[in-house]
């Protein structure tokens, strides 16, 4: 909240009651007040925060590639890109193995799996405790030097994020990201991109072109924590999911965790993490509300996007839904080339909405 707004008082509060948590925790941050970034130069009085010092970024791109190289030197180390999985099961009683099966129809046998995925290939358990959202971000160009480097979240719902990466000579490019909602139960991405842009230009007034923008999806566990560890009722299945935009951090984390367990060596964050905890009673109501939302979710079966095929424009897409059949899904390429195919999501069965923006089919369930 801008200072002056009866929510900024709250803001501040929290602020402070976050520092000091943080410092009990042994992590350095400290609530600075008329804190001002450098470059904020917009109307709009925003001042006062928590600070994190000591902090980095670093390009995830040449990350992976680094941790791949170190792989390819490693004894035994096999890598098979382009190959989709499609079923991760143990099979056998007392010596069991794990079966790992591939769209091309090949089938990998191994001692441990680990499904390092945004969501694991099971029906319900984890992924019900998932809530999945659709995220923007845009990138503006600014003048190089012109605003501090920093990386800079905001408390507002939904949230806003700042992150800096080079450019060229002249421009850096401002990173700016947020305006998240549910997956597949919104189609307003033209507006989010609007909101995000003017958000930006409303603080940095050297704020130039937007060169790029795109969206993703996150999944955020009910409880805030992701779920890292050895799968719910299985015993040499691993997972790593609910990352929430901290993918980077929690491969990091993941890495450590989930070697420690296969090899039985104690690691004192398993408990945390696991991913057949039971969230705490605070977050009862919550995971019913959650529940009931993905559930009113299937009322999709009663609706219909388009009338008749030759509504959709080229390069778009949209549900029919005949009262006497099954919902299908329709889609009208560049060339006016008609696709038809199932509505139903393969997962749960949910009916899938189109995304203009991803050119996708987006399912509001679970994603």
């Amino acid at each position: 909240y801008e200072k002056g707004q009866d929510g900024h008082e709250d803001d501040v509060k929290e602020f402070k009651e976050e520092a000091k948590i943080m410092n009990e925790l042994g992590i350095k941050a400290s609530y600075q007040e008329n804190f001002a970034i450098r470059g904020w130069d917009g109307k709009i009085d925003q001042r006062d925060a928590v600070t994190y010092p000591g902090q980095a970024t670093f390009h995830p791109t040449k990350y992976i590639l680094g941790v791949l190289k170190w792989l390819t030197q490693q004894p035994n180390f096999q890598c098979y890109t382009r190959t989709r999985v499609m079923g991760v099961e143990e099979k056998g009683l007392l010596n069991k193995e794990v079966k790992v099966s591939t769209e091309a129809g090949h089938t990998i046998t191994c001692k441990n799996a680990v499904e390092a995925t945004c969501v694991p290939l099971q029906k319900l358990s984890v992924v019900a405790e998932l809530k999945y959202y659709r995220t923007y971000c845009i990138a503006v160009r600014v003048p190089k030097g012109s605003i501090e480097d920093c990386l800079i979240y905001d408390s507002m719902d939904p949230y806003h994020y700042v992150r800096f990466t080079a450019c060229d000579e002249k421009d850096d490019y401002l990173i700016i990201g947020g305006n998240d909602h549910k997956v597949g139960q919104e189609n307003e991405a033209e507006q989010r991109y609007s909101e995000l842009e003017s958000w930006v230009r409303a603080r940095f007034t050297q704020a130039g072109s937007v060169d790029y923008r795109w969206s993703g999806q996150t999944f955020e566990p009910i409880d805030y924590t992701a779920f890292i560890g050895k799968n719910q009722g299985q015993s040499h299945v691993y997972i790593c999911t609910g990352d929430f935009g901290n993918g980077l951090t929690h491969g990091m984390l993941a890495g450590k965790l989930i070697a420690d367990q296969i090899t039985g060596v104690p690691n004192e964050w398993s408990k945390l993490y696991n991913p057949s905890r039971i969230p705490p009673l605070s977050q009862v109501p919550g995971t019913i509300a959650h529940d009931v939302e993905i559930n009113t979710q299937y009322k999709r079966f009663l609706q219909s996007d388009i009338h008749d095929i030759e509504d959709l424009a080229p390069g778009s897409g949209g549900v029919l839904n005949p009262t006497t059949k099954s919902p299908m899904a329709v889609y009208k390429d560049d060339a006016g080339n008609v696709h038809k195919f199932s509505a139903l999501c393969p997962h749960m069965k949910g009916v899938v909405c189109w995304n203009n923006d991803e050119k996708s089919w987006d399912c509001p369930v679970h994603g």
